[in-house]
């Protein structure tokens, strides 16, 4: 007549103070590895796939390109380390995955093939020395992103990723609709979660992405969809090589362009801090965001010493937090070393390459709908009566977001720099509703922003979050925005 409740299992989970930071928590070291490697294998294929698209318009052969996607991991795995585990003021210590941000890679991809690689690093180099210097006034800008603005954007940040876990499901298919043989591993993945994740126990249920990944993976084996010939290609272990492409070069006009994509980056690693200290319950305050666009705009520093490209936190990994409910940083960081190790040993990023496409995109749905669900429960708790200013400002902001999601070639005829910026759901929404915050909340009938206090997040709140970690210390609820 009742249904039995699970005991969780808790020798794997140190006790925790309950005012312990939720991102703080220590877990066993075999479930480090596990839930980190659940977002290496999100978020390979979006880092391997930027270096490619550099690489093929600079016209390299097939082993410079292996340079690219090994140096990529490397970088992506160093700028998560110091993301997540933080050196002085670099790093805002939260569970962010870094990987390589597409906001540039029209821009570079047009560097590489009219002027080569080695002006890209320069340029790459100049815009990470930038984004060190003015990070501290992007921080600034944190009292203007209260509920509404916050809520509206990591929406659209959901929004927009749901086309990519559509087009993983398609996987190139000419005719731009999904094989039946594509959907249905896409379809037998994403159930093999949800049953997962509904029958496993609590201590295990947190590596349902994980698991249905293996078990997509394995049902696709007969059908000729995993290529284990692919995993011996190639060398087995390589340092990178640092500046196989030659010193960087430093040029004008590069430089100014990657200066303002620059601008571009940290305004998404804003957005995407904010929507991680929402979904994992703690407090995000102006010198975290400020140490956290140090570590994006750093890794430019060192991202061309490895031959790679400028980073930024990944939204798709926001998912993996949210539909596990482990909100320790400590298990990115091993993902994070897991990703340098993939760079020194490309045999082992190979092994993960093998998942075939769809079966990502039947997981990804899953994930990135969960990041949409985020924002709509932070929207919840705006008030939205009154003279309706803020129903406007969400309204008009996820509208303008979803523009180029639903139309993506809606910016084409606009110039170069512009259809950069406007072309980003995620940087529209963003402006939008900042713009219409300071309007209608700042300088308009009410005087105050309301202030950020980010949801707390509870057992009840998380999917799968029943044994994520130590539950945040209760804080006041927000006031009105």
């Amino acid at each position: 007549m009742f249904r039995k409740t699970r005991t969780p299992v808790k020798a794997d989970r140190p006790p925790a103070s309950p005012t312990d930071r939720p991102e703080d928590e220590r877990l066993a070291p075999r479930l480090l590895f596990a839930y980190g490697l659940q977002h290496i294998v999100t978020m390979y294929a979006g880092v391997a796939t930027p270096p490619l698209v550099i690489g093929a318009a600079a016209g390299l052969d097939t082993a410079a390109l292996g340079v690219l996607v090994s140096g990529a991991l490397l970088v992506c795995g160093l700028a998560t380390l110091l993301q997540t585990l933080g050196v002085w003021r670099f790093g805002a210590r939260l569970p962010m995955v870094v990987g390589i941000s597409v906001v540039p890679l029209g821009i570079m991809a047009t560097f590489a093939e009219e002027r080569g690689l080695p002006v890209v690093f320069g340029a790459t180099f100049a815009a990470g020395v930038f984004g060190v210097l003015i990070a501290p006034f992007f921080a600034a800008l944190l009292r203007f992103f209260p509920p509404v603005v916050t809520g509206s954007v990591i929406t659209v940040i959901g929004l927009s990723l749901l086309p990519v876990a559509a087009n993983w499901i398609i996987d190139g298919e000419a005719s731009g609709h999904p094989s039946l043989s594509n959907l249905a591993l896409g379809g037998i993945t994403l159930l093999i979660m949800l049953v997962l994740y509904r029958l496993l126990p609590p201590s295990l249920a947190g590596m349902s992405v994980l698991l249905g990944l293996v078990l997509g993976t394995v049902i696709a084996v007969p059908f000729g969809r995993v290529d284990f010939g692919s995993v011996l290609e190639g060398p087995v272990f390589s340092f990178g090589q640092p500046l196989y492409f030659g010193l960087p070069e430093f040029d004008l006009v590069p430089i100014v362009t990657m200066c303002v994509v620059m601008l571009v980056i940290l305004t998404e690693g804003t957005a995407d801090t904010l929507a991680v200290g929402q979904v994992i319950g703690t407090p995000i305050d102006r010198r975290r965001i400020a140490d956290g666009l140090r570590a994006d705009a750093g890794s430019a520093l060192f991202a061309p010493l490895f031959n790679s490209f400028p980073c930024g936190v990944l939204a798709q990994n926001i998912g993996v937090i949210a539909l596990t409910g482990v909100r320790s940083r400590f298990v990115v960081a091993t993902g994070g070393a897991t990703l340098v190790l993939l760079g020194l040993f490309p045999v082992l990023g190979r092994v993960i390459a093998i998942i075939p496409m769809p079966v990502l995109g039947g997981a990804a749905l899953l994930l990135f709908g969960t990041i949409a669900i985020s924002g709509v429960r932070t929207l919840g708790t705006v008030d939205f009566g009154g003279n309706g200013l803020n129903l406007i400002i969400a309204a008009c902001s996820i509208g303008v977001g979803i523009v180029p999601v639903a139309v993506p070639g809606f910016y084409d005829a606009f110039p170069g720099w512009a259809a950069t910026i406007l072309g980003s759901g995620i940087i529209g929404a963003s402006v939008v509703a900042v713009l219409l915050n300071i309007v209608f909340n700042v300088i308009g009938p009410r005087a105050t922003p309301a202030p950020i206090v980010p949801h707390q997040a509870t057992a009840g709140d998380l999917p799968l979050g029943g044994e994520a970690g130590p539950r945040p210390a209760e804080a006041p609820s927000a006031p009105p925005s």
